[in-house]
């Protein structure tokens, strides 16, 4: 069962700055909510979706929005604030950190490393050879330069 939970909280921000949010929580995924939550809001950071300087709900307001506890959104913006994606300004609330370029192209390529690793074990269970791999992958790039 996948629960798609709108953040009201950030919708009311973004319908003055005209964005919106959505952030998807896969109940019966392996990945722990936090995890989920702290991904998606960092690819809105990738995409633009949430801006520089852009005001983030408040922790409490973002569990209820997501019925999750508090303690698993003070988990998410703490990661992220020690990630570098956003700072907390006491009083105030937490923002989308000012771009950094050498952290945002690190942080991507992690992304795509992990998920590179994980091809390569279930080529390895599947007895995929790494020329067969190879190829798929060439294919792959030869189907996208065509488009």
């Amino acid at each position: 069962m996948v629960c798609i939970v709108c953040i009201k909280h950030i919708n009311s921000y973004k319908q003055r700055e005209g964005v919106s949010m959505k952030i998807i929580i896969a109940n019966q995924s392996d990945q722990p909510l936090y995890q989920q939550i702290k991904e998606q809001i960092k690819d809105a950071i990738f995409c633009s979706e949430l801006k520089e300087g852009e005001i983030l709900p408040s922790i409490r307001a973002l569990a209820n929005d997501l019925r999750v506890s508090v303690l698993t959104t003070r988990r998410v913006y703490d990661e992220l604030q020690l990630e570098g994606f956003i700072i907390t300004k006491v009083g105030k609330g937490s923002f989308v950190a000012s771009e950094n370029l050498e952290l945002l192209q690190e942080s991507k390529r992690h992304m795509v490393e992990v998920k590179l690793s994980d091809v390569w074990k279930t080529a390895r269970t599947l007895k995929i050879s790494k020329s067969e791999l190879y190829s798929m992958m060439d294919l792959l790039f030869e189907e996208e330069d065509e488009e």
